[in-house]
């Protein structure tokens, strides 16, 4: 990534991350543990990492991971609070626009954990979870989870945006036949109360597929 011009990306996610002392819980997605918790560790790439929530569950559970976000700002808070976890050594950072630059190398697991972006150009999402794919070694997975729409009691969306189903994704992956296998394909529904507490849901969709060769 050329860190002397910043992108559109960049400007928008280190506002963002500026703007509050912590944007996130800290805590990992629940989607990437119920996924993630009985595979065996080794090498993980977790792209969008914010300030490290999945990174740093994955690393507490022996994965070695490669975390990559466009904020520095949010980078920072990672290996501050992955230092403060104990495990800033199985954590490595790095900067990128993913639209621009992608980390070299093969990983047995690669996350894209709710990989949504307002600033993000048409088909520009698409392009980054093919290149997600090719990263995944023989053997390996490709997590994707993403919202399937608005909450609930959204009526007036703050943008216009087209979530895609788990159906699209796959079209856009364009996997090779016979050297994949999609192991699940689901819509998950969770509780997700309004501002103000009242009920309300959002549902989700994952996305899990293996390398077979």
């Amino acid at each position: 990534m050329d860190h002397d011009t910043a992108t559109r990306a960049e400007q928008y996610w280190e506002e963002r991350y500026g703007a509050e002392g912590r944007v996130w819980s800290g805590r990992p997605n629940t989607l990437l543990v119920r996924e993630v918790e009985q595979l065996p560790p080794g090498t993980a790439l977790d792209l969008g990492c914010g300030e490290g929530g999945d990174a740093i569950w994955l690393a507490t559970k022996g994965w070695q991971v490669t975390a990559v976000d466009v904020s520095a700002t949010a980078l920072r808070r990672g290996a501050e609070h992955a230092r403060d976890a104990g495990v800033g050594a199985g954590i490595h950072w790095e900067r990128h626009d993913l639209s621009r630059s992608f980390p070299d190398g093969s990983f047995d697991l690669v996350s894209a954990q709710f990989l949504h972006s307002p600033v993000a150009a048409d088909g520009e999402r698409e392009e980054i979870l093919r290149r997600a794919a090719a990263a995944v070694a023989s053997g390996g997975v490709l997590l994707v989870a993403g919202h399937a729409g608005w909450p609930s009691w959204q009526e007036a969306p703050p943008f216009e945006h087209h979530f895609p189903t788990t159906s699209e994704v796959l079209d856009a992956l364009d996997l090779e036949p016979g050297r994949w296998a999609v192991e699940l394909e689901e819509v998950v529904r969770r509780d997700f109360p309004d501002p103000d507490g009242r009920p309300g849901y959002r549902e989700d969709n994952v996305l899990r597929v293996r390398r077979l060769a």
